[in-house]
Formats: structure tokens, sequence, C-alpha cells
């Protein structure tokens, strides 16, 4: 399967923008140039994870093991353009897996730990996987069984694979089948192109139903040196991977840049913050990613960070929610750590506020450079192969002033071409320039002379009370800069007079206790429209989140209209 047209894969090969490398050609590049260096390294709790010990793998044994990981699936049938799904933890399996399918052509679709039942009877008949690759119990769920339970109603045919020393009826261990693999070098395809298939992952952004995101190894590399050039990272850096090896995140962002850099990946699971911190200073960690409220809590907690050596630390990546410019301000001033703003999906839109693209700190938590935009240069490589514009979704006119709010629409090196056996989805997702439809509202600042873009928000998250638009990203960072406040949000709930008014979800600080009129005096105190203080505040213990962290909006309308 090729999800690009050979017009656009011609294209931007002539333009460089795609090297027609595989992801496999930079395996073997990184085995040739450090066979001995020291390449994956397992969480340090997988032993609590899985109950095997962790594994350290150098560059020459992550290609012995890809190897045999590339028999093993052959062995199950698995050939050229075949799906191979997983639904794993952080561990070196996954990453090794990814890498097997790289090499013999087949095509990676990993799920998230969380999914069940409900998600996987909606994947499964779609993607079709020859194998399954999974674990057996895992935080209160048996995945192999429930697989095999799938499989017996008939949902699928897939080969059932576990980790650990027992399997359910039907099904196969990883160890046993290792065991019985060749341990010769598994031969790539001769005609192997960059433009095949190589990942499906899933995303379920505003639709009922996960979409599957089709991408090829063209998009990946690009995807992987950008990143590279974005943070900074050189060659035999340490990568601190917490992101769930699921999408765009975990795969473009860390894998990636891991093996373009060839240096060492490290992986993390679950979030952890004593052992995260361990690991970034026991490793020499020079990249990672955190949330906001971490960066925050870090920072906010001296005696913490002064236990830590974070001297080979030099970006932190972050996102999914807005970055406090103070937070921003604080890492760079007392620890020389330029934070990363990222705004990004598995469909490809790539902003990154980089220390180079926005140098004050407090304007790079605010913005993000206008890459791709009429003339706006940048200094970097990366932003000539990515386009942007913003239009008005009603009435498709192209936004050039600043303060006007628009659709950001993206296209270029790392943009998808569409959804998994989704036409109709595919056609609405792009317009008619060939640009993809964020659903994301933005607007061009004031400020920089028209460099710089502003995150508004969502364009279906959006509270419209009284005909008066309210950005809930806008609110949350004034609701979570509330003493009190550990997590917060805002969601809207229905009105018969004025159709939507303002909820604060929030989750509170140990110990502590807020009303309304607490929280709202804080926020008058910053100065906002009256329009927009919530109007109803409901506590609950922790805010619903998706694999990555990212507050589940749609989930909270439920708490506000309780």
């Amino acid at each position: 399967m090729r999800p690009s047209p050979p017009e656009r894969v011609t294209e931007y090969r002539r333009k460089g923008w795609w090297r027609g490398e595989t992801i496999d050609s930079l395996l073997r590049k990184a085995v040739a140039a450090s066979p001995d260096r020291e390449a994956l390294v397992d969480p340090a709790n997988r032993q609590a994870l899985v109950g095997t010990p962790p594994q350290r793998l150098t560059y020459a044994q992550v290609d012995a093991r890809v190897d045999v990981m590339a028999h093993v699936f052959a062995r199950l049938g698995v050939g050229r353009g075949d799906v191979v799904a997983t639904q794993l933890p952080n561990l070196v399996e996954g990453v090794l897996a990814f890498l097997a399918c790289a090499r013999m052509g087949a095509i990676f679709s990993p799920v998230a730990m969380g999914y069940r039942g409900h998600e996987l009877r909606q994947i499964l008949p779609s993607v079709e996987p020859k194998v399954y690759l999974t674990v057996g119990a895992f935080h209160g769920c048996e995945h192999a069984a429930m697989l095999a339970e799938l499989k017996a109603a008939g949902l699928t045919k897939t080969q059932i694979v576990s980790l650990g020393d027992a399997a359910p009826t039907g099904a196969h261990t990883l160890d046993a089948l290792i065991k019985a693999a060749s341990t010769a070098p598994y031969p790539t395809p001769s005609d192997l192109d960059a433009a095949e298939a190589l990942t499906i992952c899933w995303t379920s952004g505003t639709e009922a139903m996960p979409k599957g995101v089709p991408r090829h190894h063209d998009h990946w590399v690009i995807n992987g040196e950008a990143l590279v050039e974005a943070a900074g990272i050189q060659n035999g850096d340490s990568i601190l991977n917490p992101f769930p090896l699921i999408n765009i995140a975990a795969i473009g962002g860390m894998v990636m840049t891991w093996l373009i850099a060839q240096g060492r990946l490290v992986q993390h699971h679950p979030f952890d913050l004593p052992l995260f911190l361990a690991q970034m200073q026991d490793e020499g960690v020079a990249y990672t990613v955190a949330p906001p409220t971490v960066l925050n809590m870090l920072l906010q907690n001296e005696a913490l960070l002064s236990k830590t050596d974070l001297s080979k630390l030099r970006c932190l990546g972050s996102g999914s929610a807005p970055l406090a410019p103070w937070m921003v301000k604080g890492w760079q001033d007392r620890y020389g750590v330029t934070v990363m703003n990222v705004f990004g999906s598995n469909e490809g839109t790539s902003l990154f506020s980089t220390g180079e693209a926005i140098p004050d700190p407090e304007q790079r938590a605010r913005f993000f450079p206008r890459f791709g935009a009429n003339g706006v240069d940048w200094p970097a490589a990366f932003p000539s192969k990515i386009q942007t514009r913003l239009v008005n979704p009603d009435t498709g006119e192209e936004i050039t002033a600043p303060g006007v709010e628009g659709e950001l629409r993206i296209a270029g090196a790392m943009t998808f071409d569409g959804y998994w056996k989704a036409p109709e989805l595919s056609r609405r997702a792009f317009d008619d320039q060939g640009f993809f439809c964020t659903g994301d509202l933005f607007e061009i600042t004031s400020e920089g002379d028209g460099r710089y873009y502003r995150f508004v928000g969502r364009r279906k998250e959006i509270i419209i009370r009284g005909g008066q638009n309210i950005s809930p990203a806008e609110i949350d960072v004034l609701i979570e800069s509330h003493p009190k406040v550990r997590e917060g949000a805002c969601a809207a709930y229905a009105d018969e007079r004025l159709g939507e008014r303002v909820c604060a979800v929030v989750a509170l600080r140990p110990e502590q206790d807020l009303t309304l009129d607490e929280l709202n005096a804080h926020l008058k105190a910053h100065d906002i429209a009256i329009f927009k203080l919530p109007e109803k505040l409901r506590i609950i213990p922790a805010l619903p989140r998706n694999p990555l962290g990212k507050v589940l909006r749609r989930d909270l309308a439920g708490v506000a209209s309780s």
C-alpha cells in the first residue's frame, strides 16, 4: 500500500523534502557507525510492569533482535504489506516490532493500552492484522485473554502473541517463538520503497470512531529530521521517551529522532515523576518531553530539582495545553533549558516554537511560528517544508490580518494523505488547495510583525455564550494558576437563554477546598472579560485525559451538565 499519490512522491523527492530512505536503512547506518554504543533501554520498572528484568541493548543487539522479531512475524504468516498490531507498555519490544516491520515491509499498527473491546471491535476488522503482540495481565486487564475472546467471537483471525511465559489457549508466547526463530539476518525486500506504508496509527479527534492514519517511511524520516533540528539533538544524545508508542508523538518525536541522531532511547512507563527525574539524571538525558503541569510543579519545587543533576538536559518539549510564560522563562533563566512549545497531531500538524525561532521565552509560551506562510522566512531548514495558512471556516476566505480568528490549515512534507479506508472522511479533511483542515483556531498576533500565530482553541470546543466566543484553552491556564488547583479545565453546559455557559472542572491540591466565588475572584484579578467567568464549579478527583495526557474536553461536558 502506498498512502501518497505518485505525483506527490515525485515532487517532494525532487524538492529534497523526502529522500526515499527507509527506516531500516537508518538503523543499519547506526549499527555500522556504532555497533557497541548503547541504543535502547527499558524502563527501570519493567519488572513491576511485566515481571521480567529491564533490558539494555547496543545497536548490534538491536539489529540482531530485529532480525529475530522479523523471523517470528514471518513464521506467523506476516508478509510485505501485512499488518502487525501491538498493544504494549513502553518496552523495548514495541520499538523492536516497529523496526522489524520496517525491515520486512510490513505495516505496524499500535493501539493504546487503554483500548478495550469497544475500540478493538472497530479497529480489528478494518486492518485485519496477521499478528497481535500484547501482554497478559496489566493494570487490571488481561489483554491477551481479551483478544482471545474477540477472536473466539469471530471478530478477528489474528495470531495472538503475548509477552511472558503464559498465553491463552490458541495464542503464543513471544519467548517460545523467539527460541524457535532463526538467528540469521532477515533479508530486507530488495525493492522496498520508502513510499510504502509503514504505520497505521489511531486517533479519535472529534469523531466517535477511531480514525486510522497511514504514514510511510518518507513521512517518518522527515518528521524525525524536523524534531532533531527543532530540539537541537546531537549525535549520540540520550532521549527519554514517556510517550506510549502509539502515534506521532512517540514514533516521530522520539523513535525517529533517536535513529537519526544515532543516540540512546530510554523508555518510561507509566509517568512516574521520581523515576522520570532519576532517569533524566542517571541516563544523562539531553531531550525529553513533559506536560505543562509537571514542568510548572518542578519549577516550583526547587528542593526536588536541586537533588537532580540536569546538567546534560538542553531541551524540554511540552504541549497539549497552553504553557505558562513564567514557567518557560524560569527553565531558561534558572537552568539554561529551552522549553519548546509543540503543537501537533497524527495527521501531521507540526508547529514547533523553538528557542531559535522565538528567542523570548515568554513569547515562546504563547505563540507559534507562522511556518510556511507567504513572506515569512525562518533560519532553520524544516520550516521551508511546511505550509500554513489561516482560513475563515465559514466563508473560505484566507486571513492575513492580525487579531482575526481562523482555522489553521497545513500542508507539506509531514502532512498525511488521508484516513485509512475512509474516503468521505478524507475528502472532508482537506480543502480545495490540498491543505489539511486541522479544526484548530489560531490568529496572527500583532506582536512580532506578523511572524507568529496564537492558539485560540478547537473549532468544535469553542464555547459560545450569548453570541460571544470563549476559548476554553485561555480559561484553562488561568484556572490552573489558582494556588489551590492541581489541574483544571472548563467546559460548556447548555443554557436556554444564552445557548451555553462556562463550567470550571477542577481537581484540588491535598487538603484544599474551593468555592466558585474564590475562583472567580482569582480570574477577575487577571482582568478577563466578565462573560468568560465560570458560572458553575465542579470538583472531581482528576481530569479525564487521553494516553498522551491531553484533557478530554468532551468527557468534561457530562461533568459540567450534572
